[in-house]
């Protein structure tokens, strides 16, 4: 292949993946000639070789451009891979699909976006901006924000657990405060306990930090097993455990207050470290917000929990913000942090400390609580409606349903069948370690678009239906 077709296929090739995108300007011959080091001729060349195939227009003294996608070839894409599919190569497909535009994300983990106080967020964000001084990024360095992580620590302790700020390492997100927490109390080679299903992130960190895992199960009506933990425990050396005690993602069941107490006491008995994931805790639709196991590990100086909390849930989706509250290992948790991400976000930790220190997050909180509940109680009609044949628990807070599917239905061949229609659920493959449980699939139930989650519920029941007669 010549220089200049070498330098056609790659545009090409961006013009298909839409860095270039129809009716916008590619770089004039001259500047593409010194970027790829061709002579201008060669260029010239692959520009009208594109012309010539549909993928480019010529504009008389202004240049080339993309042309429109009508204009365009087709072209029929094909796959040449023959890897067996993974763990990893299945959540990629998942979560590389959440990002199409057209589909439903019906399998979502994210509360749909329009739930939230952006515009007010926006202003927060624009206002820490404008009092913000050279020095903000130092100090914002781990630990974080103070005036943020002063805010942090006022909810827990109003919440009657008495932590200090100092206690707070603020991160991006809450899967970088799990992933600096099991770091801090693991080495590679030690063994851990997950839930399984669980987090497809919790399944991801175990295999990145070269731990060993023993799983734990979780049934949507009752919950972990505090009975097989406890034998887990007695029989292993389990270095740290790693769960969710409300509103679990994906099952959406919650551990009653005596299985907190009981997990925290067994977790100081054989010496185990608790990863704390309560990302959902603020989505309860109770009269109460549900405790946490940090409740019961605060008053020991021997402290086992090591509790992570996001605002990703509740409040900023895509802000990335995040902390663990941890006394023992809070110097462990900066050290790591340091030497991976260095801090999160200056601008953002600096904006939402200004807004929840001037807006109502308690009032938005509940106006979120009343909201998602309403849309929860929608879709249990419509799936009772459409697909009575299916099996669920419902929760008593976050946006999740944990559907089982009739028996002989693969969780994995929906996924599948529906990805067709641009209908995106997630199947039990991405939470479950192994394949021994039901057929089951995960659903968002926070979504606003009724008409569309109808004829996606009908749709649903058509290909279960379907599958049930092969």
């Amino acid at each position: 292949m010549n220089r200049y077709q070498q330098l056609a296929v790659l545009f090409k090739q961006q013009i298909q993946q839409k860095t270039w995108r129809a009716g916008e300007k590619l770089p004039s011959v001259r500047v593409t000639s010194r970027c790829h080091s061709l002579s201008n001729g060669t260029v010239l060349q692959a520009y009208q070789l594109l012309e010539s195939q549909g993928w480019i227009i010529a504009k008389p003294q202004s240049g080339f451009f993309v042309a429109a996608d009508v204009e365009r070839p087709q072209v029929i894409e094909t796959s040449t891979s023959i890897n067996p599919v993974s763990i990893n190569d299945t959540l990629f497909d998942f979560l590389k699909s959440q990002t199409s535009q057209k589909s439903l994300k019906f399998g979502s983990a994210f509360p749909d976006p329009s739930l939230f106080p952006l515009q007010v967020l926006n202003r927060s964000l624009a206002s820490a901006g404008r009092k913000s001084n050279p020095n903000v990024v130092l100090d914002n360095m781990p630990p974080g924000n103070e005036a943020l992580r002063r805010l942090i620590a006022q909810r827990y302790i109003q919440q009657g657990i008495p932590i200090s700020h100092q206690d707070v390492v603020i991160t991006s997100g809450a899967l970088e405060a799990l992933n600096l927490s099991l770091q801090a109390v693991s080495e590679p080679g030690d063994t851990v306990v997950i839930e399984t299903p669980t987090f497809y992130g919790a399944r991801q960190a175990v295999e990145r930090l070269g731990l060993k895992a023993i799983t734990v199960p979780v049934d949507a009506k009752s919950g972990m097993s505090v009975e097989h933990l406890e034998s887990i425990f007695s029989q292993h050396d389990v270095k740290a455990c790693w769960l969710m005690s409300n509103f679990q993602n994906p099952t959406g069941t919650s551990m009653s207050e005596g299985k907190k107490r009981k997990v925290v006491e067994l977790a100081r008995q054989h010496n185990v470290y608790l990863i704390e994931d309560d990302v959902y805790a603020e989505l309860y639709y109770s009269e109460q917000k549900p405790s946490s196991l940090k409740t019961y590990d605060f008053a020991s100086m021997d402290e086992r929990v090591l509790h992570c909390g996001s605002l990703s849930k509740s409040l900023c989706p895509g802000f990335r913000l995040g902390w663990v509250v941890t006394r023992r290992y809070n110097q462990d948790v900066q050290k790591l942090q340091l030497l991976s991400t260095l801090s999160g976000s200056a601008p953002i930790q600096q904006g939402v400390a200004h807004y929840l220190q001037n807006d109502s997050y308690d009032n938005h909180l509940r106006k979120l609580r009343r909201t998602l509940l309403k849309r929860q109680q929608w879709m249990i009609n419509e799936l009772k409606r459409h697909i009575p044949e299916v099996e669920f628990e419902v929760p008593s807070g976050g946006y999740f349903i944990w559907l089982k599917l009739p028996k002989g239905v693969s969780s994995e061949d929906v996924y599948q069948n529906l990805k067709q229609y641009n209908i995106l659920i997630a199947p039990e493959a991405l939470f479950a370690q192994s394949f021994a449980q039901a057929g089951y699939i995960r659903l968002n139930t926070s979504l606003a678009d009724q008409e569309q989650l109808s004829n996606a519920i009908a749709k649903m029941s058509q290909e279960i239906n379907l599958l049930l007669t092969v």
